[in-house]
């Protein structure tokens, strides 16, 4: 197996899970990167308040949505790019929540993605005082980066799964996971419970 999954970060409007506003999409194939994209969301209706603290971290306006398409719209497009990979997210627990919530806000089917989190990979691999995304990134040999810019961050969430995938000797998402005691989960209707908005 090779290593191959697609890096993916949301920024939300609000705490809700549902608010997302923007995706950002980083393919890995064979251990390389070899694409990346991103797009701003116009929030679900009745998700769609942006808080100050959220407006704050990420510097995404209300305006800047305004003629974005809705998550309905651009669900396919997300799909389209991930296809069947394993999905990698820093605190994967609160991207794969806006998954499941935004879907549930606009009554589509969301995807059974399975997925892993960096930031469990993170603790186990490295010795660090912090494991917020800067830091693990650093660590990874992924220096400075626009934090809270969706595709840049999930560009920095692939490289350490890269990194932490070469110091250990993985050769897949799964190997790596098993390596470090951590778990490939699905998202299942059962599943990502609510998380309130985390600072990763």
């Amino acid at each position: 197996m090779a290593l191959d999954f697609t890096a993916i970060d949301f920024e939300t409007a609000n705490s809700s899970n549902a608010s997302a506003c923007a995706v950002g999409l980083v393919r890995v194939r064979g251990g390389e990167i070899v694409d990346q994209t991103g797009w701003l969301i116009r929030p679900p209706a009745g998700h769609d308040v942006f808080f100050e603290l959220n407006v704050r971290i990420h510097g995404i306006q209300p305006e800047d949505v305004a003629d974005a398409a809705g998550w309905s719209d651009q669900l396919a497009d997300l799909v389209a790019f991930t296809g069947d990979d394993v999905l990698v997210a820093h605190n994967a627990g609160f991207d794969m929540a806006v998954i499941k919530r935004a879907c549930d806000a606009t009554g589509d089917d969301f995807p059974a993605y399975r997925y892993a989190c960096s930031l469990q990979v993170a603790r186990k691999v490295y010795r660090l005082d912090s494991y917020r995304l800067p830091f693990v990134a650093a660590e990874a040999g992924f220096g400075d980066f626009p934090h809270h810019n969706a595709t840049a961050d999930a560009l920095a969430c692939a490289h350490v799964m890269i990194d932490a995938a070469r110091r250990v000797g993985a050769d897949s998402v799964e190997a790596l996971a098993e390596a470090v005691g951590v778990r490939v989960s699905q998202l299942a209707a059962a599943e990502a419970p609510a998380v309130s908005f985390a600072v990763a």
